[in-house]
């Protein structure tokens, strides 16, 4: 999936971070990460002040996120940040009536420190104990291109509300004796009741039925939910990965190819595809180029155009989906999109 600027995570071409170009982690093995001027320390390995202190100031930051006060949040923000904060202070309202009342509970910190006197292109960290095949249960990677040298923190936070379970989770920089706010990510821990672990056994049945494209969309949302951050990957998420890599479609956009789909009588050059909430259904999110979106009428009727033409080429997807939504995109940009349900896609 790719990120892009502001604050939640929904989904490739919607997803929404805060964390500010220059704030984007990465990782490697611990050996090679410390060579590298690259270092990872778990709870484990930190001193208990240190540790506490890290885990203070997320819930200190939590806390004036369930109460709504962005004004103290961007004081405590670096510099980067809150000289353009408006995607944190979206998020902060659109998810402090959830969060009002509620407690949080932390996960265990991480530590990194990157070494050097200029931006690292790609700074990896490995977190934890590797084996010889890679990762272990309680190890995890994060991987950030053009971070500057300094010290920064991970910062996770497990919410149980009325609507759900979150995630939330704070990206720390130490500035002096400080730890301010670097990146914000807030995020459904399950759709519709149901967590990454279901997501992965029904990509497996589908696989069973021979639902290839099913199965490779629900893998995606299944390491979609198995981590808090779209920079963080598990021992979980790489098995899914190698579990799905073989199942990736070459008739579908994926891993940044765009692939051409014929519908009433034209060409349509795919760009993106893929699974997303909307409201309480799961629906199937399509992108696609086109000249211009300025005649919404006419656009409606391509967008409808590609929909039809793609459950019509796999028919598999009225399994798997409520509805799908299509984004005609032109080349500035702009964008407009319908939805439609499966039952209305004819």
């Amino acid at each position: 999936m790719t990120p892009r600027s502001q604050c939640k995570v929904f989904r490739d071409g919607i997803f929404r971070n805060c964390l500010p170009a220059g704030l984007l982690f990465s990782l490697i093995l611990l050996v090679a990460s410390a060579a590298r001027g690259q270092t990872c320390y778990t709870s484990e390995d930190m001193d208990p002040a240190a540790h506490m202190a890290l885990v203070n100031t997320a819930k200190r930051y939590f806390d004036m996120v369930a109460k709504g006060e962005s004004a103290t949040l961007r004081q405590n923000a670096i510099a980067s940040l809150a000289s353009d904060f408006s995607g944190v202070e979206s998020a902060v309202k659109d998810n402090q009536e959830t969060f009002s009342g509620t407690s949080a509970t932390p996960r265990q910190p991480y530590l990194l420190k990157a070494e050097g006197t200029a931006p690292l292109a790609k700074a990896e960290f490995l977190c934890g104990v590797f084996g010889p095949n890679g990762q272990t249960a309680n190890s995890a990677e994060f991987v950030i291109p053009n971070l500057q040298p300094g010290n920064y923190a991970i910062a996770i936070l497990d919410v149980s509300t009325g609507k759900g379970p979150f995630t939330v989770s704070f990206v720390l920089q130490q500035q002096g004796n400080d730890w301010k706010l670097g990146g914000f990510y807030v995020k459904d821990a399950q759709i519709a009741g149901h967590d990454g672990n279901w997501f992965a056994d029904k990509a497996r049945a589908f696989k069973s039925k021979g639902q290839n494209h099913n199965a490779w969309l629900y893998f995606l949302e299944a390491r979609e939910l198995m981590v808090p951050l779209p920079f963080m990957y598990t021992q979980a998420t790489d098995k899914l990965y190698d579990e799905s890599e073989s199942l990736k479609p070459s008739d579908l956009p994926a891993g940044g190819n765009s692939v051409d789909l014929a519908a009433a009588g034209k060409t349509y050059k795919l760009t993106a595809a893929f699974p997303m909430p909307v409201g309480k259904d799961f629906d199937l999110v399509v992108k696609y180029q086109i000249a211009d979106v300025s005649n919404t009428g006419q656009t409606f009727q391509e967008n409808a155009a590609v929909m039809k033409a793609l459950v019509a080429k796999f028919p598999e997807l009225r399994d798997a989906f409520d509805g799908m939504v299509a984004r005609a995109v032109e080349p500035s940009g702009k964008d407009y999109g319908s939805l439609l349900q499966m039952k209305d896609i004819k």
